[in-house]
Parts: C-alpha cells; sequence; structure tokens
C-alpha cells in the first residue's frame, strides 16, 4: 500500500466514446488530478483523457478535493475507489476533553471489505486514536498524479 499526499482536484468530465456495440455514447466521469493550479489539473486530465474519448470533450466541474490522502493498491484486483472519513481522537488538556477530527482519505480497493483492511494496514503503526466513521465507494474513475519534471528534463537538447 502506497500513501500520497497531494494538492487534489475532482473533475467530472463529459465525453464520447464507443460503446461494446461500435456506437457512440456520451458518458460523464470523474477523475482525481494531482495539481497545483486549476489550470493545470484541466490540463491534466484532458492530456489523460485524450486518448480515451473520441469526439467532443468538456470538462463540466472542477473542485478541489478534501482529501487527507490517498491510499494506492499493489492489487491489479483493486479497481475502485472508496471515500474513508476517519475521527482522530485527542485530548483536549486545557478542558479535560475529548475532541474528534475528521480526516477524509481516498482508498483503492476492489470492494468495502478490502478498502476497511487497507485504512487499517496504513494506520496499524499509528500512535494516534481513531474511528472509522464511515466508508463510501465513490463514482471516481480513476486518479492521476503529477509527474515532476526534473531539472535536466526541462532543458532543450543542443
Amino acid at each position: 500500500m502506497r500513501t500520497r499526499n497531494a494538492n487534489w482536484f475532482e473533475i467530472s468530465v463529459q465525453y464520447e466514446r464507443q460503446a461494446e456495440n461500435g456506437l457512440f455514447e456520451k458518458v460523464r466521469e470523474t477523475y482525481v488530478v494531482d495539481a497545483f493550479t486549476f489550470g493545470e489539473a484541466e490540463k491534466a486530465v484532458t492530456e489523460e483523457m485524450s486518448s480515451f474519448s473520441s469526439g467532443e470533450f468538456v470538462i463540466k466541474n472542477i473542485t478541489p478535493a478534501a482529501y487527507g490522502e490517498i491510499f494506492f493498491s499493489d492489487m491489479e484486483n483493486d479497481d475502485k475507489w472508496y471515500k474513508a472519513k476517519l475521527m482522530f481522537i485527542t485530548l483536549d488538556e486545557a478542558k479535560g476533553k475529548e475532541k474528534k477530527t475528521a480526516v477524509n482519505y481516498l482508498v483503492q480497493a476492489k470492494n468495502i471489505e478490502v478498502a476497511l483492511k487497507n485504512v487499517n494496514e496504513v494506520f496499524s503503526t499509528s500512535v494516534l486514536d481513531f474511528d472509522i466513521a464511515n466508508i463510501s465507494e465513490t463514482k471516481i474513475m480513476d486518479v492521476f498524479e503529477h509527474e515532476l519534471k526534473t531539472k535536466t528534463e526541462d532543458k532543450p537538447e543542443v
């Protein structure tokens, strides 16, 4: 299980793709992109989707995603994305009361049981107390990570 903390955007796109019957159909799908700005997120999803779409491609919505981290699975069957809401429990020493802080994570898994297992695996060594408040399947099709270029890649060849 690999985790990644970044600046994530959820992007809803509409495009035409060829169905199994050979006809073209309009579909609307959601993707998550690692980007610094809305413009960079739009460019990244357009580049990623260019090979999948034919005809009109429209970005319907771009929203900053509220994920603390994304947990990527190495298992081939883990092809769905789940939103996990965790409640971290801390003690407010001044007031002597427990305080709960909600954090959302995106987890790759094949079903809800595996998503739960993956969350527990990531936090197995954590010293923080937490409760899993909710895990639910999302409509996210895929997550596209930002690939950083090294300085040598940016320089033109001479």
